[in-house]
C-alpha cells in the first residue's frame, strides 16, 4: 500500500472541481483523501506528522496526472523503437500518468491475446497506466471488422485503425454501429489516402518553392466530413485524432452544433510548428509528420478550436522512430515525432504563456477531457480518486533530448526553450517521474567519496 503523502502549498488546478487556488493535497493508500483549500491548516499539519513523505509545492502547480489519448508504444513487435517500459518511463517524466496505446503493433492489437499482453506488460514494468486501443479491422487491413466485444472484455478502451483511414464507408458505418453496442469510442485518423498519395508535406506555398510533393488539406477534410456524417447517422462516439486543418476544425464545430457525438484532439507539434519549419530546419526529417505540418492560418484555427471547445483534447501522437528510419532523404524518411516528454512544455509555452488558454483550460485538455473521452478513471483530484498527480513549475528550461527516457530521439524540439516541466509525477500515491524525482535518484545512486 502506498505511503501517506502530503503535497503542501501548491497551486491546485483541477478542472473536474473548477478548482484553482493554493491548497494542501492529502493522499493515503494511493487515493486522494482531501484537498484543503488553504495551506498550513491544523488538519494538514496533523496529517504531515504521520505522512511518509511531504512534497513542498509552494510556487508549483498541482494537477491531475496527464492522460494521453494517442501514443505509439511499439510493443509488441517494434521494441527497437520503443517498448512499454521505456514508453511509460517517458510518459512519467513528461507528467503523464496514463497513455492509450495505439493498435499498430506486430501482431496487431485486434484480439484478446494482444490486448491482455499489453495490459500484463504494463502492470509488470510500466510507470504509467496503459489503456490499449483495439483495432477496428483485423490486421488493420480495412477488410473485416475485429471482434470488438472481445476487445472490450479484454480491456480495450476504444477502437481505431491507427494511422490508417478506413476508406470503405459501409464498413466504417458498421464499425460505428458495432462499437456503439459496447460503448467504445471510434478514433479516426482522417486522411483520404487517394488524395494524400505519396505526399511528404503540406501542399502549398512552401512545398511549391522547395519542390516536395504536397498533401492537400482536402485529404483531411474529405475524410473528416464523411466520418462526421456517419457518426451522426449511427449515434456512435467518434473521436477525430490529430486535427491539423482549419477546414477540419470548422467541420467539427458545425457537427457539434448539430448534436453529433464527436470529440477532437490536436498534437503539440501541430500548434507549435508550421510548414515553414521544413525549409527553415533544412529538411530535417523530424519535421515530417502525419498529418503534415500546416500553415500559420491552420495553426491559428487549431488554437481557436482549443479556446472555444471545438477541440477537446491535446494528445501527443508519440511516434518513436529509429535513427535508420529518420536519417535518410526527406522523401524516404518515416513520419513521426516523439512527444510525451515535451507536450506539457510546448503547451504551456505556446498556449498558456500567450494567454490563449488558462491553466485550468490546459489541464482539462490534457487530463480531464481525455479521461471523459476514453471513459477511464482520472482527470480529477476529488476525494476517493486514485492519486494520479502531476506537480510542475512554469519556469523556462531547455529541451535536452539526450536526457529523454524514450529510446527514440526523433524530435525537432532539441534545444528549444519551453515552460512547464514536471517536478514530480505521482501514480497512485507513488512518485514515478519528474525532474525532482530524477535528481533524487541520481543523488541516491551517486558513488560516495
Amino acid at each position: 500500500m502506498s505511503e501517506r503523502l502530503l503535497v503542501r502549498g501548491g497551486r491546485v488546478v483541477d478542472p473536474a472541481q473548477g478548482l484553482d487556488q493554493v491548497a494542501d493535497l492529502l493522499v493515503e493508500g494511493g487515493r486522494v483523501v482531501e484537498v484543503i483549500p488553504r495551506t498550513g491548516s491544523p488538519e494538514a499539519e496533523a496529517f504531515a506528522r504521520t505522512a511518509g513523505r511531504v512534497i513542498e509545492a509552494a510556487g508549483l502547480v498541482v494537477a491531475p496526472g496527464l492522460i494521453d489519448l494517442h501514443a505509439h508504444l511499439r510493443e509488441p513487435g517494434f521494441e527497437d523503437r520503443e517498448d512499454i517500459e521505456s514508453g511509460t518511463r517517458a510518459a512519467a517524466q513528461g507528467g503523464f500518468t496514463a497513455v492509450a496505446s495505439t493498435p499498430d503493433t506486430k501482431p496487431v492489437a485486434d484480439n484478446r491475446a494482444i490486448v491482455e499482453y499489453i495490459l500484463n506488460r504494463a502492470r509488470a514494468v510500466g510507470t504509467a497506466r496503459v489503456y490499449p486501443v483495439g483495432a477496428v479491422t483485423r490486421g488493420l487491413e480495412g477488410l473485416e471488422l475485429s471482434e470488438m466485444g472481445e476487445l472490450r472484455e479484454a480491456g480495450a478502451v476504444a477502437v481505431s485503425d491507427g494511422g490508417r483511414w478506413l476508406a470503405n464507408a459501409e464498413l466504417m458505418r458498421n464499425a460505428m454501429l458495432y462499437a456503439r453496442m459496447f460503448d467504445l469510442p471510434v478514433i479516426t485518423r482522417a486522411e483520404d489516402p487517394a488524395l494524400a498519395a505519396d505526399g511528404t508535406m503540406n501542399l502549398g506555398r512552401v512545398s511549391t518553392v522547395i519542390g516536395l510533393r504536397g498533401i492537400p488539406p482536402a485529404a483531411e477534410e474529405v475524410a473528416t466530413a464523411r466520418d462526421l456524417i456517419l457518426a451522426g447517422a449511427t449515434g456512435a462516439r467518434l473521436h477525430v485524432a490529430h486535427v491539423s486543418t482549419r477546414g477540419a476544425v470548422e467541420l467539427i464545430r458545425q457537427a457539434k452544433s448539430r448534436g453529433v457525438y464527436v470529440t477532437a484532439g490536436v498534437t503539440p507539434h501541430h500548434f507549435s510548428l508550421t510548414e515553414d519549419a521544413v525549409r527553415e530546419m533544412n529538411y530535417d526529417s523530424n519535421t515530417k509528420v502525419s498529418p503534415p505540418l500546416r500553415t500559420a492560418a491552420d495553426v491559428q484555427a487549431l488554437i481557436e478550436g482549443l479556446r472555444d471547445g471545438t477541440i477537446d483534447c491535446i494528445a501527443t501522437d508519440h511516434s518513436p522512430r529509429s535513427s535508420e528510419e529518420k536519417e535518410v532523404e526527406y522523401n524516404y524518411a518515416a513520419t513521426g515525432i516523439i512527444g510525451l516528454e515535451s507536450a506539457l512544455g510546448l503547451a504551456v509555452r505556446r498556449l498558456v504563456e500567450p494567454g490563449h488558454l488558462t491553466l485550468l483550460d490546459l489541464i482539462s485538455k490534457l487530463s480531464t477531457n481525455p479521461a471523459r473521452v476514453l471513459g477511464v478513471p482520472g482527470g480529477g483530484l476529488q476525494p476517493g480518486q486514485a492519486a494520479d498527480i502531476i506537480v510542475f513549475d512554469q519556469n523556462e528550461y531547455a529541451v535536452e533530448l539526450n536526457k529523454y527516457e524514450s529510446k527514440a530521439r526523433n524530435s525537432p524540439f532539441g534545444g528549444w526553450r519551453l515552460r512547464g516541466r514536471p517536478a514530480y509525477t505521482i501514480l497512485q500515491g507513488r512518485v514515478v517521474g519528474g525532474e525532482a524525482a530524477r535528481d533524487e535518484r541520481i543523488r541516491r545512486t551517486a558513488p560516495r567519496g
